[in-house]
């Protein structure tokens, strides 16, 4: 029995966790009629899942949840600080709980953390149905989890939860807290912003709040947040999205685009000599001929940058980019190029036409070496300069 004062001290976001499906806030895509989760517990049927998604979505809720469904016994484990023997208690328990017709709900936070060995240890339990695995992940599984583990589960995808979302969750808080006079509406909608779609981030930003003012107010939802770290992992998946994102903003030539994705990698700390170096290759690929004068532009910033540093060559940067992407696009040179690079693949064993090499001896003259070559300015061969085989193959479309 729980003594006074003792749930108050469990964290805020804890006990708003979700007991069960019809709790869950947002997740409209796995979650309601015909949605995967809803027909996996309506089936009664576990089945291995991988929990895919930023912090704070709700992976472990999920996990739990479904583990309670199915009356499972529901162990955790953070692929951070487990070590072997802690997978070997793992399988005996799993073990006890088959002999007695309980199942094993295994949920594994921070999969990708695991390494191959680890995850190969899991696997025959998996296979064999002695546990049922429920991992969460913040990163591509498909390059973190080992594929036959990927092969005998299904990968679910947990969104970002929407600014409204994050309100609907952070207004259930505060009427459970009794605070429903404390908190302004601006607060509410200011610590939904800040959240970034974590509901963890937001409970934690509240509760703090709460215990220094009586009126929580923007000022106060400020102080209790400080400076939020982006969430950007310089090595994972936003990363590579956020370029992404930038270098197709600048290929559909939306500048406003192009200069939003520029500074959420510049503001979460983004190494600018990268960004301008995917600048120079896109100078190249996607402008091309079109604009030649792109690729010393981009290679300037480069040298600029690496040269003036930050934050004055985010300046640099943003100048450039602006440029990039109004400039006229052509693929035309980079489609020649792996036209070129699949032709020259399939025929390295053509030879290179005579009337093309060079001829240093009287032998090599007298077999056609070098023959109708002239030393002149804009001499042109009236034959063609490739292989014999290939000399009607087009590589460059004009």
């Amino acid at each position: 029995m729980e003594t006074e004062g003792q749930g108050n001290r469990i964290p805020l976001a804890e006990r708003m966790r979700p007991r069960n499906l019809n709790e869950v806030v947002g997740q409209s895509d796995i979650i309601g009629e015909g949605k995967i989760l809803t027909e996996i517990v309506k089936k009664g049927e576990p089945v291995n899942l991988i929990f895919w998604g930023p912090p704070g979505t709700g992976k472990t809720t999920l996990a739990r949840i479904l583990a309670n469904e199915f009356k499972a016994d529901f162990i955790e484990l953070s692929a951070v600080t487990a070590h072997k023997s802690d997978v070997e208690k793992v399988v005996n328990r799993a073990r006890q709980n088959w002999n007695l017709n309980t199942r094993t709900v295994l949920f594994v936070d921070e999969i990708h953390r695991f390494n191959k060995a680890q995850q190969d240890a899991f696997l025959p339990h998996v296979e064999s149905g002695l546990i049922i695995l429920i991992g969460a992940t913040t990163e591509n599984p498909s390059f973190e989890v080992i594929s036959p583990l990927l092969s005998r589960s299904r990968v679910v995808v947990v969104n970002p939860l929407k600014k409204e979302d994050i309100i609907t969750v952070i207004k259930r808080a505060i009427k459970e807290e009794g605070a429903t006079k404390r908190v302004t509406k601006k607060a509410i909608d200011y610590l939904a912003e800040l959240s970034g779609g974590d509901a963890r981030s937001a409970l934690g930003d509240l509760e703090l709040a709460l215990s220094l003012a009586q009126t929580v107010d923007e000022n106060v939802v400020k102080e209790a947040a400080g400076r939020k770290v982006p969430g950007y992992d310089k090595s994972g998946d936003k990363h590579y999205d956020n370029i992404s994102a930038f270098i197709k903003s600048m290929r559909g030539s939306d500048v406003d685009a192009t200069l939003y994705y520029l500074a959420r990698m510049v503001e979460a700390g983004e190494d600018p000599k990268f960004i301008a170096r995917r600048m120079v290759i896109f100078a190249s690929e996607d402008i091309g001929i079109a604009g030649n004068g792109a690729l010393n532009l981009a290679v300037s910033a480069f040298q600029a940058v690496e040269r003036v540093g930050m934050p004055e060559g985010g300046i640099i940067l943003s100048h450039v980019a602006v440029v990039l992407a109004k400039c006229k696009k052509s693929r035309k040179t980079i489609d020649a190029w792996y036209k070129a690079k699949e032709l020259a693949h399939n025929s390295m064993g053509l030879p290179v036409p005579t009337h093309l090499r060079n001829a240093p001896t009287k032998l090599m003259k007298d077999l056609g070496f070098g023959k109708g070559q002239k030393w002149e300015a804009g001499f042109h061969l009236d034959k063609s300069y490739l292989p014999d085989e290939i000399a009607n193959q087009k590589i460059y479309e004009d």
